[in-house]
């Protein structure tokens, strides 16, 4: 009989996608739970296995990870720096919204007119307030020719014409995760794509969104709010799915 070890199989599949070590090291964060000792570990397996450079010396790796605050040395080791958990997050953002680097800083867009977005083709008699960067030049001079002529061209207050705006809103994120003992059945791993997708969402939303409110639920046997620094700390529990405690609390 053959017993084949899924996780490992998985993190092969994984390290041929990972552009750096230090990729692969955050990936195996999440499986590991922050564990950098547990990391460290099967990193060294990996190495044995030759998937990993034979020259690679981990005690000048975490040397080089400390020296960039990326972790510090505590009582029981080393832990992630909040400079640490950020580099998490934006890694999971280029894994998984690689394809969005080259886009607009976002905004949410609503199809009503209001101020902050792109300019319309509409547009409307200046009010006081608006600003100037507003103004529709070929319509105020239109409205000025065809008000007083084209020999004797002044421009009023009544001939400008501004352009209107697409309206921006803000949102607010409600993300619920799953930590019951079914994202870990029958030895399939879940928890580690769920955390590297709601780490990218985070750092998504964080960094193109700011003015946003985040809100992160995990739920079981029931429902509870946690910090972002939370995240890829998360444990999978002996616990049922309570979908509805998580979505009451959403």
């Amino acid at each position: 009989m053959q017993w084949q070890y899924t996780k490992w199989d998985d993190s092969f599949k994984v390290l041929k996608e990972l552009s750096s070590l230090f990729s692969l090291f955050n990936y195996l964060l999440l499986q590991a739970n922050g564990d950098i000792h547990e990391v460290v570990q099967w990193m060294k397996i990996l190495q044995q296995k030759g998937f990993l450079n034979p020259e690679l010396d981990f005690n000048k790796f975490l040397s080089q990870l400390e020296e960039d605050d990326l972790i510090h040395s505590s009582e029981d080791g080393y832990e992630l720096t909040p400079k640490g958990e950020r580099r998490i997050r934006q890694d999971a953002l280029m894994q998984i919204f690689g394809n969005l680097k080259k886009s607009a800083f976002g905004q949410h867009h609503v199809p009503i007119p209001g101020e902050g977005g792109e300019n319309l083709t509409e547009t409307r008699p200046y009010q006081f307030g608006d600003s100037i960067t507003h103004i529709d030049p070929h319509a105020t001079l239109n409205n000025a020719i065809r008000n007083s002529g084209p020999d004797n061209i002044a421009i009023h207050e009544e001939d400008i014409e501004v352009y209107e705006k697409e309206h921006t809103s803000a949102c607010a994120t409600v993300l619920l995760i799953d930590i019951s003992h079914s994202m870990v059945l029958y030895g399939e791993d879940r928890i580690t794509p769920a955390k590297q997708v709601a780490l990218a969402l985070t750092e998504l939303i964080l960094t193109r969104f700011p003015k946003d409110k985040l809100h992160i639920v995990t739920f079981g046997d029931e429902a509870r709010e946690i910090t972002i620094k939370d995240l890829p700390y998360l444990k999978v529990g002996p616990f049922h799915t309570n979908t509805k405690a998580g979505l009451h609390l959403a």
